[in-house]
Formats: C-alpha cells, sequence, structure tokens
C-alpha cells in the first residue's frame, strides 16, 4: 500500500535513497534543477546511437572537440546546444534516454529524447526508418517519471518534473526532409506553404500542450534556424552563395507563427511556461557578418564534402578543416560548437528579440527567488 508523501517512514525512505544515490551535497547544497530535451538532430546527445537508422552521427570526425574525443552521436564537432545549457545551468549534461547509463543520481538530473531526423509530423524523416518521432518521446518521458516514481515516489517526482528546465527543438526537419524532400512530396501536393505551416503549427501546439500536462512548467522553444543558408542548401540550390530562397519563405512564416502560437499558450495557460528562441535571428547575426563572431565563413561547413562541404554527412572519408572555431557549420546542417556557444549566450543573456517573453537567466532569477 503506498504511503503519502507527508509521512514520516516516506520522508526517512527518500532520504535515504538521496543518500544511496548520492544526492546530498557535502553543504546540504540543492541538487541542479533537472533538465530534459525533445527534439531533432541539433539537440540529439546520442539516442540514435542505439537505434537501427542512417541518421547516427557514431563515426569519427563527429566530436573531434568533445572531452572525450570520440563520436558520442552528437551531430557536433564537441558539445552541443544543451550539453553548453547544462553547463550554464550548473548540471552535467544529460543523458540520452536510452543510454543504460542512464541510472541513480543521473537519472534524476534528466534526460535527452532527442532523436536525429524527427519533426512535428509522424511523417516526417520516414527515409531514416527507426527514429524516435515526437509522441513517442513524450511517452519515454511518461516512462522516466514512472521510473523516478517507483524509485522516489510520486510527489518527489511531481516536484522534480515541475521545477526542471525544458527544451523543444522542432520544425526544420518539417522543410528540408518532408515538404522539400523531394520535388512534388505529398505534403506539397496536400498543402499550399502558406496553409502547411498553420498546419505544422497547430500540430506543434498539440505537442507542447501533452507536454505541459506532463508536469512541464518551463520550456524553452526554439524556432528553425535560417533553413535556406546552411550548407546542405546551397551546395544543391545555390549558384553563388545566395541562400535559397523557398526556403528562407518557409522559416519568414514559421517563427512568427510559432511566436504567435507560443504567446498564445501562455495567456491560456496563465504563466510564462512557454519561451521562444529566436534562434534564426541568432544565426543571421554570424551569418550576415561572420568576421565578427571569429569565423572565416558561414557557408562552407568544416566536414563534408561536395560544394561548400554540404554533400551528405560528415564521415571519416570527408575534407575537415584544422580549426573548426572559424567554421559557422560543422557539417551540412549543424553549426560547430562555437557557433551553439554564441546561440547559448543569447539564450542566456538576450535580449526580447532573441528571447521571448525573457532570457534563461531571468527565468533562473525568478525561480529561484520561488523556492
Amino acid at each position: 500500500m503506498a504511503v503519502s508523501f507527508g509521512s514520516t517512514s516516506h520522508v526517512v525512505l527518500t532520504f535515504y535513497l538521496l543518500s544511496t544515490l548520492g544526492l546530498f551535497a557535502p553543504q546540504a547544497e540543492a541538487a541542479p534543477r533537472a533538465f530534459f530535451v525533445f527534439g531533432d538532430s541539433l539537440v540529439d546527445s546520442g539516442n540514435n546511437n542505439y537505434l537501427a537508422t542512417t541518421a547516427r552521427a557514431d563515426a569519427p570526425p563527429y566530436g573531434i572537440d568533445h572531452p572525450s574525443h570520440r563520436a558520442t552521436g552528437r551531430f557536433s564537432n564537441g558539445l552541443n546546444i544543451p550539453d553548453l545549457i547544462s553547463q550554464r545551468i550548473g548540471s552535467e549534461p544529460t543523458l540520452p534516454y536510452l543510454s543504460p547509463e542512464l541510472t541513480g543520481e543521473k537519472l534524476l538530473r534528466g534526460a535527452n529524447f532527442a532523436s536525429a531526423g524527427v519533426g512535428i509530423l509522424n511523417d516526417t524523416g520516414v527515409q531514416f526508418v527507426n527514429i524516435i518521432r515526437a509522441p513517442v518521446q513524450l511517452d519515454y518521458f511518461k516512462q522516466y517519471q514512472q521510473r523516478v516514481s517507483a524509485l522516489l515516489g510520486p510527489e518527489y517526482t511531481k516536484q522534480l518534473v515541475n521545477n526542471a528546465l525544458f527544451l523543444v527543438t522542432l520544425g526544420g526537419n518539417d522543410f528540408v526532409n518532408n515538404y522539400y524532400l523531394v520535388p512534388l512530396s505529398a505534403r506539397s501536393r496536400q498543402y499550399k506553404l502558406q496553409d502547411y505551416v498553420p498546419f505544422i503549427i497547430s500540430e506543434y501546439r498539440k505537442i507542447l500542450l501533452r507536454l505541459y500536462d506532463l508536469g512541464a512548467r518551463r520550456v524553452l522553444v526554439t524556432g528553425t534556424g535560417p533553413l535556406g543558408c546552411v550548407p546542405a542548401e546551397l551546395a544543391q540550390h545555390s549558384r553563388n552563395g545566395e541562400c535559397v530562397a523557398e526556403l528562407q519563405y518557409a522559416a519568414s512564416l514559421f517563427n512568427p507563427q510559432l511566436d504567435d502560437m507560443l504567446t498564445s499558450l501562455n495567456q491560456e495557460l496563465g504563466s510564462h511556461v512557454f519561451v521562444g528562441v529566436n534562434t534564426r535571428q541568432m544565426h543571421n547575426d554570424f551569418m550576415s557578418n561572420p568576421g565578427a563572431y571569429g569565423f572565416v565563413t558561414a557557408k562552407i561547413a568544416c566536414c563534408g564534402q561536395g560544394p561548400y562541404n554540404g554533400i551528405g554527412l560528415c564521415t571519416p572519408m570527408s575534407n575537415v578543416c584544422p580549426n573548426r572555431d572559424v567554421y559557422a557549420f560543422w557539417d551540412a546542417f549543424h553549426p560547430s560548437e562555437k557557433a551553439s556557444r554564441l546561440i547559448v549566450e543569447q539564450i542566456m543573456s538576450g535580449t526580447t528579440e532573441y528571447m521571448k517573453p525573457m532570457n534563461l537567466s531571468t527565468i533562473l532569477a525568478i525561480d529561484s527567488n520561488q523556492l
């Protein structure tokens, strides 16, 4: 029979379990808040390593600058955006949910549920076959809570989740790996672009509401970057390095509608639950003036092949630049660690041009005063 959270026996049991898991620091400092990540390859920290899929980053030279100097499944030369956010909130990087190492104390730090190739829609990324689509990521999050609840009880789990920070990154693949994947794709025949964007925004809203229903109360939601300017699109469609107008137009439709949807959700919920992250403007800053940020190029990927190093993913046979810090893009689609650091800096301290309604430093200050 379950014991109520307020009972002495449950408090003693919880104290014992937390002590066993090593969660009481020597000076009784509070453990860093948990961090949960959902989305695609921009934030996948290695879940796809455990899946039979081609959407993987588990071979060199991925991870060349990671502290482990090995390919970890991150689509980066080193750390990715979730890793860098974890550093800024004083926590260890969250492990992929599918990792067998996600146990004990590590389980209570949170988890990364992201999977390269996924989108808002379930038919996005079908070519990758075995990926963790958005509804399944949320199912895993519910399973995660059941695991923690079995250890420490439902009240502790509810508090852990309610106090946690969340990051959600979806949407880009719904264009590049769905609507524009092939000429006359099924979705492009079904919807005009002006109708497709409101459709995926409405589906995104359902995902975010379900996340709220599962206990999320502080959620960073990123927009899409400049889709038409990534090396993969330049390699296929650009003649003189100009960004691809159709994809840029798609991003220009998606991001404002995402902002409006997040504002509407917050009004409906009566709280600043969802925080919009203007990653398109963050990218645009260093892409329009790369030299100001220490980059020699914001068009050519560090690792790849073909024009702009934008054909295919990074492989052991690819060209690899000797200094990753002077390239805005690591591979055909993904930012270098240096670029990710610039993005996280704006997440932490950016104005409302970048973070709406507030940046992460403000969120952390508000939340610390409420504890």
